[in-house]
């Protein structure tokens, strides 16, 4: 009895003296601010559906911009329209969609509430080339842009500098320091899974979404042009002109397996009652 009380307490005295298992690792501190970067009016959305069951349908679509905070830097993820156009009394008239955009606060001046200038932000990326999301991406041309391959090759071909309006808004990103995305795996951002930007080609030729793991909330997927309307998800509707129907319904896809993969919440970016459940600016989720 006595030796096996011994080898018990030597037991415990050399349990006690083993290096303890590392912790986990806390989760890093990642904010998401949603800012409204203008509204656009639609007397007619069937644009947003090839089989014809959006026409003569009016619609506002918000159009947001987000920063993610991350203790390694700040990324900007769409940039809107141009700050312009909140200078602009009744708004631009956008005559090839039959559309009117207007803006109630500048970008820039959303950026000031957090003491923030497009200068402090050390990443810009964007989900997709059309104007709607690149309005003022010349002022971020300091930041380090990460952009899918394939989209940066369309954003500077004879196509792409040919719409002159568009490509003025992201021509000063040419010379820009650029991470390039190759191929279809996500890139990890800050290198530790909370903010990826996952290639969802079909809309554009490298159309992107941002997957977004925040501490408190839990993983957000922001969608960029995957869906316009609120019905456009659930009907899985293909905008008429999307560069490539069966990629964006792959890429539909995609955004259903991360979103129960990673019990997310998905935000349709153009759809106001996903930008109204997001905290109201200046107030980030986390």
């Amino acid at each position: 009895m006595f030796k096996r009380a011994v080898l018990l307490l030597s037991i415990g005295v050399l349990a006690a003296c083993q290096p303890s298992a590392p912790a986990a690792p806390a989760a890093p501190d990642v904010r998401l601010y949603a800012m409204d970067c203008g509204r656009i009016d639609f007397p007619n959305t069937d644009m947003f559906a090839d089989d014809g069951s959006f026409a003569d349908q009016p619609r506002t679509l918000i159009d947001p911009c987000y920063l993610i905070r991350h203790p390694d830097g700040d990324l900007i993820w769409d940039v809107g329209f141009p700050d312009a156009v909140a200078d602009m009394p009744n708004g631009l008239d956008i005559a090839a969609m039959g559309a009117r955009v207007t803006m109630p606060v500048k970008l820039v001046d959303q950026l000031a509430q957090l003491e923030l200038t497009p200068a402090d932000i050390e990443f810009l990326s964007l989900s997709h080339m059309h104007t709607d999301h690149t309005g003022n991406a010349n002022l971020f041309a300091a930041s380090t842009w990460i952009v899918d391959a394939d989209e940066r090759a369309a954003m500077f071909s004879e196509q792409g500098r040919a719409n002159a309006e568009g490509f003025a808004t992201y021509s000063a990103l040419e010379n820009a320091e650029t991470v390039l995305i190759e191929g279809d795996a996500p890139h990890d951002v800050f290198g530790d899974g909370s903010v990826q930007i996952v290639p969802a080609p079909g809309h554009t030729p490298g159309h992107a979404i941002l997957l977004v793991r925040l501490p408190n909330a839990g993983a957000v997927l922001l969608t960029g042009d995957m869906y316009h309307l609120a019905e456009s998800r659930e009907r899985r509707t293909v905008p008429r002109f999307n560069v490539d129907r069966a990629q964006t319904l792959a890429s539909m896809d995609l955004v259903e397996r991360l979103a129960a993969e990673n019990n997310a919440l998905v935000i349709r970016q153009h759809v106001q009652e996903d930008f109204d459940a997001m905290p109201r600016f200046p107030e980030a989720l986390n």
